[in-house]
């Protein structure tokens, strides 16, 4: 499977009154043309950051510092996105009603794509646009288009947000929770689509959650970040069945689908770290593990067997 987006070595720092705080640390993946990749973690592992620094949306106080985001041969973190965000490449943003121009009709959004970044016409972009509506499963397509997001359900607000990201056939679709808020059957609606336009079109899709039970459901690799370090990537049913990283571990522990009952379900103990100022630990995890050794205060090297890469240096599992 060929390389869709190559992430090496992405670091991000946040400048702020109290401090610089080094959001990512050298972060790294790949997805594949057709392959739907997680990235699962707690809030604040800095899933959406890294969504954001691809993406080129960083907030004015965000930084990158280093490393490369290789979607084919274009680095992304080093290019004027203007004519790449829409055409190349795509986010489905966590609250999409927010994310809809709140002023104008979501048909005359998705035409505004249409017309920029999928070659259409005046003549041809409401058409195209109400096509575009329908294939996402909103009914009576042609009046929904001149409704405005206020005017519409959150569900219907997602499937939108769809329709908007996929318009221009993207190679790359980010989706930052793309389920937070729905009622569980409009999720199932929400991800069925977003399956199906990856497998019609061959687009890589990050899926980021923390989620740990949909990415199992629905991608074929996960990557597990913490604090900004990716702990450990695999395809899905190796990592569920052979964690490599205590924390790994415990979000498995701590995910209701994995236990039999409640009674057997864990928690991760602790906290994140305090991300700001220059005396990070090299292993971000190392306060909360049960595993900690004294090899846990150097430096901080991701080992791999194969597709398997684990970044522990007292694994559960040795790694060759």
């Amino acid at each position: 499977m060929s390389a869709v987006l190559r992430v090496e070595d992405l670091s991000v720092a946040f400048h702020t009154r109290g401090g610089t705080v080094h959001a990512l640390d050298r972060v790294g993946f790949t997805v594949g043309a057709g392959e739907t990749m997680a990235l699962v973690g707690e809030s604040g592992s800095g899933k959406s950051v890294t969504a954001y620094a691809i993406m080129g949306l960083l907030e004015a106080a965000g930084r990158i510092t280093g490393g490369r985001a290789l979607l084919g041969e274009t680095d992304l973190l080093a290019t004027d996105l203007s004519r790449i965000r829409g055409r190349r490449v795509a986010m489905i943003f966590q609250n999409p009603r927010a994310a809809l121009n709140p002023i104008r009709a979501v048909g005359r959004q998705i035409a505004d794509v249409l017309l920029r970044h999928g070659g259409a016409t005046s003549g041809n972009a409401r058409a195209r646009a109400i096509e575009a509506l329908r294939a996402v499963g909103i009914p009576d397509p042609a009046r929904r288009a001149n409704a405005y997001p206020f005017e519409l359900s959150g569900g219907m607000c997602q499937r939108v947000m769809i329709a908007i990201a996929v318009a221009a056939r993207p190679e790359l679709l980010i989706a930052d929770e793309p389920t937070t808020g729905l009622d569980v059957t409009t999720q199932a609606v929400v991800m069925d689509l977003i399956q199906a336009m990856a497998v019609q079109t061959g687009m890589a899709t990050i899926l980021i959650t923390h989620d740990l039970a949909l990415a199992a459901e629905r991608a074929q690799r996960i990557a597990v970040m913490h604090a900004g370090h990716v702990v450990e990537a695999a395809d899905t049913a190796t990592l569920l069945t052979r964690p490599l990283h205590p924390y790994t571990a415990r979000l498995i522990a701590a995910t209701p689908t994995a236990a039999g009952s409640l009674d057997a379900l864990q928690s991760v103990p602790g906290g994140l770290p305090d991300l700001r100022g220059s005396t990070i630990p090299p292993c971000r995890y190392a306060a909360r593990c049960e595993r900690r050794l004294p090899a846990c205060d150097g430096p901080l090297v991701t080992r791999s067997a194969g597709d398997h890469a684990v970044a522990c240096a007292n694994p559960l599992e040795a790694v060759a």
